[in-house]
C-alpha cells in the first residue's frame, strides 16, 4: 500500500509527497511534530500538519534568510534567530567566521531535540561554540533586549498558532529597539500568489514599514513550498540590500552555498508587478 503525505496550501490546493516511512511523530506542549522520509524530498518536517522544511529544497530557504544581510551589514557579530529550531539557519551563519555569538530562541524544545537527532543536515552546527539556545516565546524574549543584536533573522511557522505574535506590529517595534544602531532584520514574509495568504504578506509588510526606515522584500523560488513563490522582508535602520551590497567582501570569503550569489542578490529585489500591487494596497 502506498502512503502519502498532503501539505494544504489553501483550501482548494493541496501538493501531495509519497512517503516511505514516518521516521518521528511527538504531540509537544505547543504542537503535533512528525518527520517523514519521502523518496523524492528526503526527510520532511511537518508541523501540525503543515510542511515546514524538506532536506531537498531547504537550502534555498536557509541560505535567503541567512546570507542576503550578511552580504550589506559590514560587520555583524552578535545575531538574533528567532524560531528555526532545525537548525539550518544556525548552519548558514556559522560559516562566518566575523560572527561572535548567536541566540536561538526556540518556543519548541522538541522541535530542536528531534531535529538533532533525525534532521542533521540542518541540525549539525547546533553545538557550534557561539550559538546559545533558549526554549521560551520569542516575542517575550526580545523584549528584553535594547540595543544588542546587529541582525535579527525571524525563522519562523506560517502566523497561526505558536507563531502568531510573531507577525505583529509590536513585535516588530521590540525587534527594532532590540538592534543596535544599524542592524537588520530579515523575516519569512509568507507567499503572494494565494489570496489565502494575501493579507499576512501585507499585513507584515505594513507593520514593519512602520517601524523601520528602511523596508521591503526579496523573494526566492522554493518548489515545496505554497506555489513555489517565497517572500522575504528585509528592514533596517540603516543599509539599503543593493545600495551597500558589498559584492567583493563576500564573494572574497569564499563561502560555499548551492542557490545564493550575489548576483541572484541583486535580481531578488525586483519584485513582479502583482507583488508591488499587493504590497502597496
Amino acid at each position: 500500500m502506498e502512503l502519502w503525505y498532503t501539505d494544504e496550501h489553501t483550501p482548494d490546493v493541496r501538493f501531495s509527497m509519497k512517503t516511505a516511512v514516518q521516521i518521528a511523530s511527538k504531540k509537544s506542549a505547543l504542537q503535533q511534530i512528525d518527520i517523514l522520509d519521502t523518496p523524492a524530498y528526503g526527510r520532511v518536517l511537518v508541523l501540525d500538519g503543515g510542511l515546514m522544511i524538506t532536506e531537498k529544497d531547504e537550502f534555498i530557504y536557509h541560505e535567503m534568510l541567512a546570507h542576503v544581510p550578511m552580504a550589506v551589514h559590514p560587520n555583524v557579530k552578535n545575531v538574533l534567530v528567532i524560531g528555526g529550531g532545525d537548525g539550518g539557519t544556525v548552519r548558514e551563519l556559522v560559516k562566518y567566521r566575523g560572527i561572535e555569538s548567536i541566540d536561538l530562541v526556540e518556543a519548541d524544545k522538541d522541535v530542536v531535540l528531534l531535529a538533532k537527532k533525525h534532521l542533521p543536515f540542518t541540525s549539525c552546527k547546533l553545538r557550534d561554540k557561539r550559538v546559545g539556545v533558549w526554549f521560551e516565546d520569542g516575542l517575550r524574549y526580545v523584549r528584553g533586549k535594547k540595543a544588542e543584536y546587529d541582525l535579527i533573522i525571524v525563522d519562523s511557522p506560517d502566523p497561526y498558532g505558536p507563531a502568531e505574535g510573531l507577525f505583529t506590529r509590536a513585535f516588530y517595534g521590540t525587534c527594532f529597539k532590540a538592534l543596535k544602531e544599524d542592524g537588520i532584520l530579515i523575516n519569512q514574509h509568507e507567499s503572494p500568489f494565494y489570496a489565502a495568504h494575501q493579507k499576512s504578506v501585507r499585513d507584515a509588510h505594513r507593520h514593519i514599514a512602520i517601524e523601520f526606515p528602511l523596508s521591503t522584500v526579496y523573494q526566492c523560488h522554493i518548489p515545496s513550498y505554497p506555489s513555489g513563490h517565497w517572500l522575504f522582508g528585509f528592514a533596517s535602520k540603516k543599509y539599503h540590500p543593493i545600495d551597500n551590497l558589498d559584492e567583493k567582501r563576500w564573494n572574497k570569503l569564499g563561502i560555499k552555498t548551492g542557490y545564493y550569489n550575489t548576483d541572484l542578490h541583486r535580481g531578488a529585489f525586483a519584485l513582479p508587478n502583482y507583488v508591488k500591487d499587493l504590497l502597496n494596497q
